[in-house]
């Protein structure tokens, strides 16, 4: 019993021997021979570190030959430090030579001492001109810009065909999830709408009364506020208000679940991800912001018509009056056909930035930004559009 533990113990400080890394110095033909062997990993490593810094700095030989044959089994961490000795060598004036590579440490060690090799001493490329640097960047804006447009028709026919809630088994629309969208988007913005719209429309109405009452004709204030209100300002403000509060938070909400995978799990599961989430928020902003939009022409008005009052002598009387003069029904649709348009813009755009996000927060960020930022420059297009469509028709 005791011969076989002491055999035993022998063959373990064996194999603990073999597995050691060591580096044992020669000279062969006037050549420094450095052997190598052993395991070279990273578990290991540390115990030869002190041993190569010295090798590293010793004096000049000429020529130095690294054999690594013996090294069993080698991983990044040994391979870094071969590397390094063979930069320390090279350094200092030596011819260094790695000989006895196996199959794989040829490959390994090539891609370390790319990584390890001074980037003073690397190539660098000359920046192509500025021209070309425009170009390039012209170029990326549009095949981005493109991809955009293709993945929002690809949603909006997606919401078209419907919820698509369990593939393959119908379409199956939750109102509780659209009527809660609304209730976020559309009855939680109503104090802000109301508000900025007030405020502008109070605005709209003093400096046009200061600059009409130069020409006597303060009245027609009320037709400024009014076809102004109306037909622009109430759907531009609420569509802005609206990409900047809940188009935000749809990108958010859409892409801090990407970032947890539950995207992916939504699929796994059976689900269309663009039913589940996509097709509520977006039914949600196509009945809410026409909701909105005629509350901020109220508001707009409201604010106009109190300015009007305290401003210019104008009673609400003589306002409500003179209003319904300048204004019919093609004035409100104008304003209001816009809307439907513009909440389509914002959730799409919302919902493509929201699926493009990363893996990281900085990615999360940097989407929400360019999802405000794209929603309200689409909608003012939008809005100009719809302006010069409404002078080709003459509505």
């Amino acid at each position: 019993m005791l011969t076989k533990d002491a055999d035993e113990a022998s063959s373990m400080r064996q194999a603990d021997a073999e597995r050691t890394p060591d580096v044992a110095v020669s000279e062969t033909d006037g050549h420094a021979v450095w052997t190598l062997s052993g395991v070279w990993n990273t578990r290991s490593v540390h115990l030869v570190d002190a041993r190569m810094r010295e090798l590293e700095n010793s004096p000049a030989t000429g020529t130095t030959v690294i054999d690594i044959s013996a090294v069993r089994r080698m991983d990044t961490a040994g391979a870094w430090l071969i590397e390094r000795l063979a930069a320390a060598r090279a350094a200092r004036g030596d011819t260094v030579e790695i000989a006895g590579a196996s199959d794989a440490a040829r490959i390994l060690l090539p891609a370390v001492r790319e990584a390890i090799e001074p980037r003073e001493g690397r190539r660098t490329e000359t920046p192509p001109f500025f021209l070309i640097r425009w170009l390039e960047a012209i170029g990326r804006a549009t095949e981005s810009a493109w991809k955009d447009l293709v993945f929002g028709m690809y949603i909006l026919g997606a919401t078209i065909r419907g919820a698509q809630m369990k593939l393959g088994r119908g379409h199956a629309v939750n109102p509780a999830a659209i009527f809660h969208q609304i209730d976020r988007m559309g009855v939680g913005a109503i104090p802000v709408v109301v508000l900025i719209c007030t405020i502008v429309g109070a605005i709209v109405a003093q400096q046009g009364a200061y600059q009409l009452r130069w020409f006597g004709a303060e009245i027609f204030i009320v037709d400024l506020v009014g076809i102004l209100a109306l037909r622009e300002l109430g759907v531009l403000l609420t569509a802005i208000m609206v990409a900047g509060r809940s188009g935000s938070a749809i990108t958010a909400e859409i892409g801090s679940m990407r970032m947890r995978e539950e995207v992916d799990a939504l699929k796994v599961i059976g689900l269309n991800p663009i039913g589940v989430l996509v097709f509520p928020r977006l039914v949600a902003l196509v009945i809410a912001i026409p909701c909105l939009t005629i509350i901020a022409n109220a508001a707009t008005l409201g604010g106009g018509m109190a300015v009007a009052w305290m401003y210019s002598g104008i009673p609400p009387e003589q306002f409500i009056d003179r209003l319904r003069a300048s204004i019919d029904l093609s004035t409100i649709f104008a304003g209001l056909i816009k809307a439907p348009f513009m909440a389509l813009i914002i959730g799409i755009v919302a919902s493509v930035e929201g699926m493009k996000v990363g893996g990281s927060a900085e990615s999360l960020g940097r989407h929400v930004t360019s999802s405000v930022v794209k929603a309200i420059f689409v909608v003012i297009v939008l809005d100009g559009l719809f302006a010069m469509f409404y002078v080709a028709i003459d509505f």
